[in-house]
């Protein structure tokens, strides 16, 4: 077998492969080259017609084609079967363009806009603060004893460096009190973290919006009056608000905040257990002893907090059982929250 008739059924093989614009077309090429009656094996058979020598460098040269050729036959396969460009260099323009989306907001993202928009209606600013915090500000700078439950290694992430993961946002607004002078009225919004054993209603990563209002004779019917909006605002004209009395070490006095169950109208279903109200949050006047932490006059300045869960909210506001769906990132639970 002489070197050029290899080298140019080599050429002629490789180039109609590349060429074949259809799966039809390629099949054709690949009998004619490779099926039991192809060019390519009658070729091997006659190799026993040969000197020794001549065999030997003809069958390697044979044998190294076919493998090319196959491999080449497979990538245009695939090619062709997905539909890509067919010719490298040439585009067609009459192809269908692939729609890729613009994806959409996260449920959590979409319930701290809406909300930070509302209290920014109110005269809030925005505030923020680390997610690393010291136990000063995480703890002793609200007035949390230190035999408090929530400063226990089972229930907080504390680091080797001796700092923790922030259990809420309530550090931001000591901060910020630090370096602002009353009158100061913000919200802060971010992630928190706690040793909760995930279930459908806890996770050891949360988010928080909290708020604060610290001015002269701020009082708790100004609480009651903003929290109110912010409801009807986030769930509608029509949802009813309510205070119970409560205990936190930061404020005092302290109370408990329900929204009528937007499902049922306050009637009672299974997402409200039956009581018609939602627990939303945590309120109250700032104690006087976190003030004076900050080098406010407690004789002088009154103030009030507040802080709710957004992934409690979010869950409310779209029907959400299981607040682990949050964070799967499962295409198929977050595309139902576009815009």
């Amino acid at each position: 077998m002489e070197t050029d008739e290899l080298k140019g059924l080599r050429e002629r093989a490789l180039a109609q492969a590349a060429a074949a614009e259809s799966l039809a077309a390629l099949e054709q090429v690949r009998i004619a080259y490779l099926g039991r009656k192809g060019k390519i094996p009658a070729l091997l058979k006659k190799l026993g017609q040969l000197p020794a020598e001549e065999r030997r460098e003809a069958g390697k040269v044979l044998n190294q084609l076919k493998r090319e050729l196959a491999g080449l036959i497979e990538k245009r396969v695939g090619q062709l079967s997905s539909g890509e460009v067919r010719d490298e260099g040439r585009f067609d323009y009459t192809l269908p363009g692939a729609w890729r989306g613009l994806g959409t907001r996260h449920p959590v993202s979409r319930v701290i806009e809406e909300a930070v928009g509302i209290f920014r209606r109110l005269g809030f600013e925005v505030a923020e603060g680390p997610d690393v915090e010291t136990e000063y500000y995480n703890f002793d700078a609200l007035n949390t004893p230190e035999d408090h439950p929530s400063r226990d290694i089972q229930d907080t992430f504390y680091l080797e460096s001796g700092g923790l993961l922030r259990t809420h946002t309530s550090p931001v607004q000591v901060r910020h009190m630090e370096r602002h002078r009353p009158p100061v009225r913000i919200v802060a919004a971010g992630r928190c973290y706690r040793r909760d054993v995930p279930d459908a209603t806890h996770s050891t990563n949360f988010h928080q919006i909290e708020g604060l209002y610290v001015n002269k004779r701020v009082s708790m019917s100004e609480l009651k009056s903003d929290l109110a909006f912010f409801a009807r605002e986030l769930m509608g004209r029509k949802v009813q608000v309510r205070f119970r009395p409560h205990f936190f070490p930061f404020t005092e006095p302290s109370v408990e905040v329900d929204f009528s169950c937007h499902a049922c109208g306050g009637k009672g279903c299974r997402l409200c257990k039956r009581s018609g109200w939602i627990e939303i949050a945590g309120a109250g006047m700032v104690d006087p002893s976190v003030l004076e932490a900050v080098d406010y006059d407690p004789e002088e300045y009154t103030g009030y907090a507040f802080g709710m869960g957004i992934e409690r909210i979010a869950m409310i506001m779209f029907g959400i059982n299981d607040i682990r769906l949050f964070y799967e990132n499962d295409r198929r639970f977050l595309e139902q929250f576009g815009w």
